[in-house]
């Protein structure tokens, strides 16, 4: 990947990301019993539980989440390599628009899906499914720009930093606002995620999670700077 201008929108993108990453958990968690479908350590330390036995844990899901997610890492991996040496706002456009239909499509999938009862049962598979693939197509492209604390998905290593960094910690501060700045953008978008499926079920906020992902985007290939970037 080239080098990114100091003007680089591509920050206030993955930010923007993070907010959906806090929508996306919230619909996961809450709306489909228990289960991770943007990041995949949940899932891992849930199926343990599951194997051994723990009740209130069944693997089926958790499963469906881990498989679901390497199969859009996967895909995601290879678009990017085909990508290489062509205009970033052409990958990152191509991205966006994989990730918001299958948003959209999960959306459809949850109207009239009954949180309480989990039914029916295939709409539950498939929400799961949608979605873990659209947040391992997320993963594999952001791993791929290599923005430093800005993963849009994951916070432990962010946190890590932060402190192990710090003044205090006789550190230089690095990235402090970048790094806060993830923490709080997972944090609204999981605040605003639990009031919208509290209230108004799954599909609410799976559309609008698509919809920021995709004004986003083209919000940010807009921007002069990401014209003259190159995939890498």
């Amino acid at each position: 990947m080239t080098e990114k201008p100091a003007s680089s929108p591509l920050p206030w993108l993955l930010l923007l990301l993070s907010v959906t990453t806090g929508l996306v958990d919230a619909i996961s968690v809450l709306g489909l019993g228990k289960v991770f479908t943007a990041n995949m350590t949940g899932n891992i330390v849930f199926l343990g539980f599951a194997a051994a036995g723990a009740p209130g844990f069944r693997p089926v899901p958790y499963l469906v989440a881990i498989l679901a997610f390497l199969v859009g890492a996967l895909v995601a991996g290879r678009v990017g390599k085909g990508h290489a040496g062509l205009p970033l706002r052409r990958w990152l456009l191509t991205a966006a628009l994989v990730e918001a239909l299958l948003l959209w499509i999960a959306a459809f999938v949850a109207i009239g899906f009954d949180i309480a009862r989990q039914s029916p049962g295939a709409s539950a598979t498939a929400i799961i499914a949608l979605t873990a693939i659209a947040m391992g197509f997320r993963n594999a492209t952001i791993r791929q720009l290599k923005i430093p604390d800005l993963t849009t998905t994951v916070l432990t290593l962010t946190l890590t930093g932060l402190a192990a960094d710090s003044s205090l910690a006789g550190g230089g501060n690095p990235n402090w606002a970048r790094r806060i700045g993830s923490v709080a953008a997972i944090f609204l978008g999981a605040a605003v995620g639990a009031v919208l499926v509290l209230h108004w079920g799954l599909a609410t906020p799976l559309v609008l999670a698509g919809t920021l992902v995709l004004v986003g985007t083209l919000a940010c290939t807009q921007h002069p700077a990401a014209r003259e970037m190159v995939a890498g």
